[in-house]
């Protein structure tokens, strides 16, 4: 990509190892900033370069600890005192998606609360990546890129030639996004249906579909402990498919999920490097979101098309 001299991508430090590869995608360097912590716990950011004028990015997703939420209003903060021109947001991973409405009384809508706290602080635009919820958008008086990690998941999907492809989605809620792939991809789909006892815990599943002799694609945007997932791909094993592999965006990871997809009956799990994995798992494959992310930026920058991406 050509330089602009008004461009500077920054990063908070849990996603620096992103935020290195989009900046040398676009064709600069990632821009220097300085971390102090404080001995109880307290810390300040510094931008250690002039953003005077610039058109800054942060790079930060906002996984646990919620300390990447305030590493990134921080940041966004010291921008704008700084008298960046413009302040855009990058985050591949927004956390706190899942609360995105109450479904019981006296809960927060966290989503929403996360995307006033970010409209004040200062900044002029989000770029992200397949929010759990596509009204989340709606949260945000500012303009919102709300990226597809399809445009990075169909070309690898398509070189693996799978002779008896169809799609499936681990849960009704992702039914669209199934239909979406399956549509596309000129397959059918199935669904697994499942009821949760409790956050975290499916209680029973049942296949909705025809999956004997199939090659199934599991399609969601997050895995977090990996218990339904991996409970959606022993049903389907069960019901006579050749193979299944996952492909979703987001590898929370939280608990025993490594342990649970090494012992799954998953040929592959595809993810996206939103969130750096923990340790490396052999089922595992990690596709870079980079290039995608710095020609977004690219194209803000120029006041081109962002939707023409994602034909898909």
């Amino acid at each position: 990509m050509v330089e602009n001299k008004l461009v500077s991508i920054f990063s908070g430090r849990e996603s620096k190892y992103l935020a290195e590869k989009i900046a040398k995608s676009y064709g600069i360097k990632l821009g220097d900033t300085k971390f102090t912590q404080f001995s109880d716990g307290e810390f300040q950011i510094s931008f250690e370069e002039n953003i005077r004028g610039r058109d800054i990015f942060i790079v930060q997703s906002t996984f646990a600890p919620t300390d990447n939420l305030f590493e990134l209003l921080l940041m966004v903060d010291a921008a704008k005192r700084a008298s960046a021109r413009n302040i855009v947001v990058v985050i591949p991973y927004f956390g706190f998606a899942r609360q995105d409405r109450k479904d019981k009384p006296r809960v927060s809508i966290a989503s929403k609360l996360i995307a006033d706290i970010l409209s004040t602080a200062g900044i002029q635009r989000i770029i992200t990546i397949d929010l759990h919820a596509d009204q989340i958008q709606g949260f945000f008086n500012i303009p919102v890129d709300h990226l597809y990690a399809s445009s990075i998941f169909v070309p690898y999907l398509l070189t693996l030639d799978l002779p008896n492809l169809i799609m499936a989605s681990p849960d009704t809620g992702g039914a669209r996004r199934a239909a979406s792939y399956a549509k596309n991809l000129n397959t059918g789909f199935v669904i697994c249906y499942k009821h949760r006892s409790k956050p975290n815990v499916v209680e029973t599943m049942k296949l909705i579909g025809d999956v004997k002799g199939k090659d199934v694609v599991l399609v969601d945007d997050i895995i977090d402990t990996a218990g339904s997932i991996t409970k959606a791909a022993k049903l389907i094993k069960d019901n006579g498919a050749n193979s299944v592999r996952a492909f979703c965006t987001h590898p929370v990871f939280s608990g025993n999920a490594y342990e649970k997809i090494e012992n799954s009956d998953f040929t592959e799990v595809v993810v996206a490097d939103t969130i750096p994995l923990k340790k490396d798992s052999k089922k595992i494959k990690v596709i870079s979101t980079a290039d995608l992310f710095a020609t977004v930026i690219n194209r803000v920058e120029n006041n081109e098309s962002i939707s023409s991406l994602f034909q898909f």
